[in-house]
């Protein structure tokens, strides 16, 4: 098979979706312009087709913007707060700002002791202890492997994740401050996630056998996930699509209304005259 031949195969996919755009763009407004250049016009039959498709362009974009589907933007996610997102002691809990204040009795406590002492100064500031079957907790469980494991302060198979305490992201303004009547709640306040690994015991595979059942290491001091809520641009394309396709067809319409005003204009100055 010759190169050119592999080429071809290797572009099909690119050239069959570019033909099929450019099918569907001449029969859809091809035909509309056709038929109505032959009753009005091409200049004044191409001016009424773009209107025409600006029009429908708002009315999906609405759609879109509604319904959150169609074209979207980026997707609410967890991010890494920079510098501190990775927090492998008690102390650093309140320098990286996850805690307004240590714990009290948290200094020579051990490891079980301390991990009980700072999951109620969590519950004590205001956190939400999220639980296992709660979908958000899969959300910051999966964003948080993540950050472990670029950051490489622990690789996949040393760590489970034990605890998530979520705190923030409040909307506002409420109506009477009543969470069901959310109309006008277009801010909100900053929403942290904050997530306990501990450290596994090293387990050691032997050849042919089944490996151990993971245990957590309840004498290794734990590490936390400190992250923020990216809120996402999911409507974002919808917005810019319904506000552009509305300036345009707006505009359009506005040359159509002048036009026609022109022509009768011109209509009534040549009656007169005849």
């Amino acid at each position: 098979m010759s190169n050119m031949s592999l080429l071809a195969i290797g572009w099909e996919p690119e050239i069959r979706g570019l033909l099929t755009v450019v099918m569907g763009v001449v029969v859809l407004m091809g035909s509309v312009y056709m038929i109505l250049a032959t009753n009005i016009g091409s200049r004044l039959s191409f001016l009424v087709s773009l209107t025409g498709l600006m029009g429908w362009m708002v009315l999906m974009g609405m759609t879109w913007w509604i319904y959150g589907i169609g074209l979207k933007g980026p997707e609410p996610s967890w991010v890494a707060i920079p510098g501190v997102t990775i927090i492998q002691d008690v102390p650093s809990l309140r320098s990286a700002g996850a805690l307004e204040s240590l714990p009290e009795g948290y200094d020579g406590a051990s490891p079980s002791e301390l991990n009980e002492i700072v999951a109620d100064q969590f519950l004590n500031e205001g956190y939400i202890q999220i639980g296992q079957d709660d979908p958000a907790y899969g959300q910051a469980q999966a964003a948080a492997s993540e950050f472990l494991e670029e950051d490489g302060a622990l690789t996949a198979g040393q760590y489970e994740v034990t605890d998530v305490f979520d705190v923030g992201g409040e909307r506002y303004p409420l109506i009477a401050n009543n969470e069901s009547l959310d109309f006008v709640a277009f801010f909100h306040k900053p929403h942290y996630t904050v997530v306990e690994v501990s450290p596994l015991v090293p387990v050691r595979t032997e050849p042919g056998r089944a490996p151990a059942k993971a245990e957590i290491d309840e004498e290794a001091q734990k590490q936390y996930v400190y992250m923020i809520r990216d809120l996402g641009a999911k409507r974002q394309p919808a917005v810019v699509l319904t506000i552009g396709g509305g300036a345009i067809f707006l505009a359009l319409c506005y040359l159509l209304h002048r036009r026609e005003r022109i022509l009768r204009h011109n209509l009534s100055s040549a009656v007169a005259t005849a």
